[in-house]
């Protein structure tokens, strides 16, 4: 029992000093690179640098700074960084094997840096998904759903897919269809649906809005309504024109076919 408790000893002395040595080096460590991050935030800011850029460069170099003050706590405990190179090194095919799909976002990431398709604050679709552009890290992409949601896209599948940006043009146009009976008098139902979109104060005047007949349906003249807003209007004039063009048929006495039923009896 002695002698174990004598080894034990021998190990806290020889350990502790290394290991209380380690954590010193991890919190001052980890308070520099909170430092530097914020530092390098500051400049960017003040050097007006892309906030897609800054997120991504923020979040590399701190991937980067912790992985280094791991690997010198590492030391410090008195592993050999030689032979932690060593191993590595050795263990790199098969990590790298296994992180395919890692790698694979990484370079994902650069692309979409490199060749920005879309910038935080922009409404994008891809992946199936639609979302505000969130924050570009160096794996995967945040956006924020159209009802809120948090959706996460990796950016291999991201850079190697079909991405529709919203935001980039600044403009979006309204695509509206309306249809009105076929005794509505073609002249007039297209006057009305033109003062709504002349009304509102959100519909962009350049490029002019459009009222045009689209097709004769089965039941309905359809008619399709084109308006012009800013981006982030789009469906407050979307709602607004839907509902003041109910509104303003209505008033011009302009009916809104709706389908009807018919029953057939047949008499024995």
């Amino acid at each position: 029992m002695e002698k174990y408790l004598e080894k034990f000893q021998e190990l806290i002395v020889t350990y502790a000093p290394k290991a209380i040595m380690a954590i010193i080096i991890y919190i001052v460590g980890s308070y520099i690179i909170s430092l530097l991050l914020r530092t390098t935030k500051k400049v960017m800011i003040k050097r007006e640098v892309d906030i897609t850029l800054q997120k991504f460069l923020i979040n590399l170099l701190n991937w980067t700074l912790k992985i280094l003050l791991i690997i010198t706590v590492i030391a410090k405990l008195g592993v050999e960084t030689t032979s932690f190179a060593a191993i590595l090194a050795s263990a790199g095919l098969a990590v790298g094997l296994a992180l395919q799909g890692s790698l694979g976002n990484f370079a994902g990431g650069v692309l979409i840096m490199l060749f920005k398709p879309f910038k935080v604050g922009d409404l994008i679709q891809a992946q199936g998904e639609t979302g505000v552009v969130k924050e570009i890290e160096i794996f995967t992409t945040k956006l924020t759903g159209l009802s809120n949601r948090e959706i996460i896209i990796p950016n291999g599948s991201l850079s190697n897919g079909n991405i529709i940006n919203f935001s980039s043009e600044g403009t979006r146009r309204v695509d509206l269809v309306f249809g009105v009976s076929y005794d509505a008098d073609i002249k007039q139902t297209k006057e009305v649906l033109m003062n709504v979109l002349t009304s509102h104060p959100k519909i962009l005047k350049d490029p002019a809005p459009t009222v045009n007949v689209l097709e004769l349906a089965d039941s309905s003249v359809n008619f399709a309504v084109r308006p012009w807003c800013k981006t982030e209007d789009y469906w407050g004039v979307y709602f607004d024109v839907t509902e003041n063009t109910k509104i303003a048929l209505d008033k011009a006495g302009i009916e809104i076919p709706y389908p009807h039923s018919v029953e057939i009896h047949k008499e024995n």
